[in-house]
């Protein structure tokens, strides 16, 4: 396994997120992480008043997005067309939900892009993290974005390290990952395209493209 695997280009569709711009120029998803405040309201200020309502000074909401009452929404956020945003969920901050996601009952977010029909339905934590088009994490599956002994956060690959020189790290989700409930991504996870994660899991370090991970020593390719 070769860095490239965890490259922006092997793992999502920028096509898919209306965030396409903040990734040019980086190599990696996780380099856009201290970026997606400042991103969103800039972005924000240009989405055409006829799609988008802005609630107070940095939110904005697409007309066609769904909104249950007893959502809870900080800023900087933007809310794409045809979300669902169900009841309790709590978005902190910094947060892009893509076109025709579902952010679920209880759900959090907090410093993430969701890309185009991203589902965390159920009792999900999602925290400085990317997710790429059409990723679904299962119910009560959660990103832990900070190690215990809180030291940075360090890509391990089969054959390789990377330092990320970041402290808050969750998980980048290729376009397509299915991750099962109950579920714990580890700082630092890296899921390739199409993979599929076992319930149950604790995931850390890499996963290769169109595998299935059983356990840390059981990950197979898809046949």
């Amino acid at each position: 396994m070769s860095m490239e695997q965890v490259t922006i280009e092997k793992l999502y569709d920028l096509k898919e997120t209306i965030a396409e711009e903040i990734f040019q120029g980086k190599t990696y998803p996780w380099e856009v992480l201290p970026l997606i405040g400042t991103f969103i309201e800039k972005l924000g200020k240009t989405l055409s008043s006829e799609e988008y309502d802005r609630i107070g000074e940095n939110i904005w909401v697409a007309k066609s997005a769904g909104i249950a009452p007893t959502v809870a929404i900080n800023g900087p956020c933007i809310i794409g067309k045809n979300a669902e945003i169900r009841q309790c969920a709590f978005i902190r901050g910094n947060a892009i939900v893509g076109e025709g996601a579902v952010v679920g009952n209880s759900t959090e977010l907090k410093n993430v892009i969701l890309f185009n029909k991203v589902q965390v339905p159920h009792y999900n934590y999602v925290g400085d993290s990317v997710l790429g088009y059409k990723a679904h994490m299962g119910a009560g599956s959660i990103t832990s974005n900070v190690k215990s002994d809180k030291k940075l956060v360090v890509i391990h690959g089969e054959d390789f390290e990377l330092e990320t020189g970041m402290k808050k790290f969750g998980a980048m989700l290729g376009d397509g990952v299915e991750v099962g409930c109950n579920s714990v991504l580890n700082p630092g996870t890296v899921v390739g395209r199409n993979s599929n994660i076992y319930p149950l899991s604790s995931v850390r370090g890499v996963v290769p493209a169109d595998s299935i991970y059983k356990s840390r020593q059981e990950i197979v390719k898809k046949i």
